[in-house]
This record gives structure tokens, sequence and C-alpha cells, in this order.
């Protein structure tokens, strides 16, 4: 795994997952 452009796409796709789980856990987004 590269941790170049691929590597830091690859943090912000987790990142913005997280965002998601966590607004979801509290019902911010509905989802």
């Amino acid at each position: 795994m590269s941790y170049g452009y691929g590597g830091g796409f690859a943090l912000i796709v987790v990142l913005f997952v997280l965002l998601i789980v966590v607004g979801a856990s509290f019902g911010g987004y509905g989802y």
C-alpha cells in the first residue's frame, strides 16, 4: 500500500465514513 496519494485518499475516506457512522448514531443525518 502506498503512503502517497493513495494513502491520503484512503485516510480521507475512512474519516468520512466515521463521520457518517457517528452522525447516524446520534441521528444527525438520518442514516
